[in-house]
């Protein structure tokens, strides 16, 4: 017997392989605190089930309407990887998700999220979901389930790609979609945590053509740590806002910038009339500015910047920080 015959004879594992059920195991049991701790009463069953279980809250509503939304952090992964700080990444995928439906008027329920990687580094997927579960802390959303994908072949073996999904509940009468929007209307604008979690693929091209060194001192941190800022979550100050003002639209600026979400939320015989320097821009869009200098139109496009505020009387009140 040849030794093509003894190989063909030999076992082969499901580890051999590239995926390691036992690596999935134990991730499963160091998330489940974390999960834990996003619990709403409405969580009807813990994680580990074939399909996550939610309760209703109709009696709160005359009319219920579910809003659901799906998105990724896009190549803010890539920056995270390359810094070795997977722990907020988690977060952006949660306020990306989450954002989408508060501007719609909807309170966020329960979250999903979605982790594929070539080799599973159950330390690694462990930040990654630490980072989701607070992101849904912060938004009030229960962590209810997920998918880890270990995929040899098709991802590196250090690398991973996130998908997250949200459902939110609004009252059928209160959905915020543009359509009471009327001329005299203020327009007013959330204060952005940095970055978020747009123009990354622009960003990384910057810190590539400068060459600039991730490690130095910028703002009090790291410029890793600037660039890395998590998306900040807008639902509680919102939720907080519907309660003593009529919101007539929202826009959530992310890809496209300014320029192409505002118009979005905005009826035909409507334009917004923005003052570019009404706010004081975070440092970090100043770097990128800077280091980046032609692409000025391309980075209002990409990127948002702003505070919010409400104009009354042709003066500026600051009514949400």
């Amino acid at each position: 017997m040849n030794s093509t015959d003894q190989a063909s004879k030999t076992p082969i594992s499901y580890k051999d392989a590239g995926v390691d059920i036992d690596a999935g195991n134990e991730l499963v049991d160091k998330i489940k605190p974390y999960a834990a701790k996003t619990s709403r009463p409405e969580v009807l069953a813990g994680l580990g089930g074939f399909g996550s279980l939610f309760e209703l809250p109709v009696e709160r509503y005359r009319q219920p309407v579910l809003v659901s939304s799906t998105d990724g952090v896009g190549t803010k992964l890539k920056l995270a990887m390359t810094m070795g700080t997977h722990d907020t990444i988690g977060i952006d995928l949660v306020a990306m998700c989450v954002n989408d439906l508060v501007v719609q008027g909807a309170e966020p329920l329960f979250f999903l999220d979605y982790y594929a990687t070539g080799k599973l580094h159950v330390d690694v997927a462990a930040d990654v979901i630490k980072g989701i579960a607070a992101g849904c802390e912060q938004a009030g959303s229960a962590l209810v389930g997920g998918e880890t994908a270990e995929m040899p072949g098709l991802y590196q073996k250090d690398e991973y790609d996130l998908a997250g999904f949200a459902v939110g509940i609004v009252e059928k009468d209160d959905i915020i979609d543009g359509r009471k929007v009327a001329p005299g209307d203020a327009l007013v604008g959330l204060k952005s945590s940095g970055a978020h979690s747009n123009g990354y693929s622009l960003i990384r091209k910057i810190i590539d053509v400068t060459d600039a060194d991730l490690l130095e001192r910028f703002d009090g941190k790291t410029l890793g740590e600037a660039l890395l800022q998590p998306t900040r979550i807008y639902v509680k100050p919102l939720l907080s806002l519907f309660k003593k003002v009529e919101v007539h639209a929202l826009a959530h600026i992310t890809g496209g910038g300014l320029l192409e979400n505002i118009p979005r939320v905005l009826p035909e015989n409507c334009v917004a009339q923005i003052r570019k320097n009404s706010w004081k821009q975070p440092k970090i869009f100043q770097w990128i500015q800077e280091n980046g200098q032609h692409l000025n139109k391309q980075g209002e496009t990409a990127f948002l910047i702003g505070q919010i505020s409400e104009r009354t009387n042709n003066q500026e009140q600051v009514i949400v920080d």
